[in-house]
């Protein structure tokens, strides 16, 4: 495999997302590239330029009425869209440009040009609503690319991991109901938006398609490897993905001002190694990670870093020999496992 196996989306449109002095904004973008400069990945990388995802491409998630919308707003000059959300004049066509850099993205790895891919775009997407922009979120860029790999490559086993701080509540809605779309997502029990209960599996064809592990916030390296090693990596070999999408939310570090786990850029390392070795078994190596959220700014930059050395070239695995998961975290994934044991063999016997 090529060392030039790994693109990186990124234009300076995401910068005309303009927040003010809100906790998301384009530095996070312009640090994370400094430190990627910084520590060489950057030159490993394939550059792929984003295009703006169309308005039926962005409908197949969201609501013609909420599109029609949020473009009025900010053609009107933009504002609060909520307590939370903020929009600019430009933000519409950035969050277009966001979505369709995915969507690139996965283009680029469908055809080969890549192996796998890492969009380094914002406004951050798994919060916002088929109806709704919520928690700093416009549209929803995972789910519009899982909608256009089922529609046009026709991948009907799609694998979403989303190791943001807070639950991809959005995400969940869109696919709450169909297996097509295995749902994970590892998220903090308390946090923002106060979704993604662990008895929240799904429905109807979906049940048991929508694994939530809702984890206290003293979580750390060990214990995110303990929960992928004992969950994600059994039920993923079960499911056996066409696709992996990775919703890259780093607001998990330990420093970050608003969230915050016990992450270390090293987990992020063993979380990106995982996802990948899943991909590489299952998905003839088709991987592709959207950034979310994250906003301790050299954290995130080296946080990302911490994934993209796991992506690109040879995968080494990352640190020292693994410790123990903490017992709260052991009891959350028992509870796991609990929920999910009827709809997955591989964890019947827990």
């Amino acid at each position: 495999m090529s060392s030039k196996s790994l693109g990186l989306v990124y234009d300076p449109i995401y910068l005309e997302h303009d927040t003010g002095g809100h906790v998301e904004h384009a530095q996070r973008l312009t640090e994370t590239l400094a430190v990627l400069e910084a520590g060489g990945a950057a030159q490993r990388l394939v550059k792929l330029s984003p295009r703006a995802a169309t308005a039926e491409e962005v409908a197949q998630v969201h609501t013609h009425a909420y599109i029609e919308q949020l473009a009025s707003f900010c053609r009107a000059g933009g504002g609060r869209l909520d307590p939370d959300t903020v929009v600019s004049p430009r933000s519409f066509q950035v969050a277009l440009a966001a979505a369709g850099g995915l969507l690139n993205a996965l283009d680029a790895v469908q055809e080969g040009t890549v192996t796998r891919a890492f969009a380094l775009v914002r406004p951050p997407g798994h919060h916002a609503l088929p109806h709704k922009a919520m928690g700093f979120c416009l549209f929803n860029n995972v789910a519009v690319a899982a909608r256009y790999a089922e529609q046009k490559y026709g991948i009907d086993r799609i694998l979403i991991v989303d190791w943001d701080y807070h639950h991809g509540n959005g995400t969940e809605a869109v696919f709450y109901a169909e297996p097509g779309v295995l749902y994970f997502s590892t998220h903090s029990a308390t946090g923002y938006p106060g979704t993604g209960r662990v008895d929240r599996a799904g429905e109807g064809p979906g049940e048991g398609f929508n694994i939530n592990v809702p984890l206290p916030d003293l979580a750390g390296d060990e214990d995110f490897g303990y929960v992928f090693d004992e969950i994600l990596v059994p039920v993923a070999a079960e499911y056996s993905p066409g696709l992996v999408l990775v919703s890259a939310g780093q607001d998990g570090y330990r420093r970050d001002p608003i969230a915050g786990m016990d992450l270390t850029p090293r987990g992020y390392g063993l979380m990106a190694a995982a996802v990948r070795r899943i991909a590489d078994r299952f998905a003839g190596g088709r991987l592709v990670g959207c950034l979310e959220g994250g906003y301790h700014l050299h954290g995130l930059g080296q946080c990302v870093g911490a994934i993209l050395e796991q992506w690109v070239g040879k995968e080494e695995r990352p640190g020292d020999p693994r410790r123990p998961a903490k017992p709260e975290v052991e009891a959350a994934v028992a509870a796991v496992k609990r929920v999910h044991r009827g709809y997955w063999r591989c964890l019947a016997g827990d």
